[in-house]
């Protein structure tokens, strides 16, 4: 009987204590939930003035980004659109949603993303309706995850300003070198398009660009043992910036048909 008893006491302990634990780790996530989402959005402004290669000692992530524009683009008409939520829209959760994605067919899917949200957010560094830099969301499939980052272009639309991504699961030290300064650093002043067209061309190479090349501009030295990972760089680049990514919107902006 006191085996018996001492069996029951054990159970119950076991189930009052795994029913406290759990009280206390959900009142935990609630309680900490607001302070997940502004840390998140904060993560979201820092990358967004990385690329765009906005900083200001003294100042804050909220300062600074206060002089960037958040608008909504169709990229099904490339235009601006007030279809969505500017403050709330979330275009990555939208891409997994089959009523506000599109499913992309394979030979068109050269980034690897399956499906494609219909709207996406860009952002606009203004002077007045001076468009000075723009800084687009991009993501695409590397060797082991998907990248998620952004591309800050010039007013030209054309040179690039930064690349940068802030979220990925690839090799450290090989693929996971898409995080290197000094290989970030490659990327400002290149040329996505050739001039007088939307088709983008920048890509990285195996090996180190030739500066002395006619190509140069448009070339990124390769990810050294990571092929893969490169190749999945170059390919987002051309899907997000060709014409089933932004190239519409970008030409329509050029000829301020937005």
């Amino acid at each position: 009987m006191a085996a018996n008893d001492s069996i029951k006491k054990t159970i119950t302990v076991t189930v009052l204590l795994c029913v406290v634990c759990s009280v206390v780790v959900s009142a935990a996530a609630v309680l900490l939930k607001p302070q997940q989402v502004s840390n998140k959005e904060l993560d979201r402004k820092s990358n967004i003035l990385s690329a765009a290669g906005i900083s200001e000692p003294g100042k804050s992530v909220d300062e600074l980004f206060a002089q960037i524009t958040t608008k909504i683009v169709d990229l099904e008409t490339g235009k601006f659109t007030d279809a969505v939520n500017v403050a709330t829209y979330d275009a990555i959760k939208a891409a997994k949603d089959p009523a506000r994605s599109i499913k992309l067919d394979r030979q068109d899917d050269i980034a690897s993303i399956k499906r494609q949200a219909r709207y996406m957010p860009v952002y606009l560094v203004q002077d007045g309706n001076q468009i000075e830099r723009i800084i687009l969301p991009v993501h695409g499939y590397g060797l082991w995850s998907t990248l998620y980052g952004f591309l800050a272009l010039e007013g030209d639309l054309n040179t690039v300003v930064g690349l940068g991504f802030y979220s990925h699961a690839e090799t450290p030290g090989l693929g996971g070198e898409v995080d290197n300064p000094a290989w970030k650093a490659l990327w400002p002043g290149k040329k996505v398009y050739e001039e007088g067209t939307m088709d983008p061309i920048l890509h990285l190479i195996k090996g180190n660009v030739n500066p002395s090349s006619a190509d140069a501009a448009h070339q990124i030295d390769g990810l050294s043992g990571a092929t893969l990972t490169s190749n999945g760089v170059s390919n987002l680049v051309k899907f997000w910036l060709g014409e089933n990514g932004y190239a519409p919107f970008l030409a329509n902006l050029r000829a301020g048909g937005v």
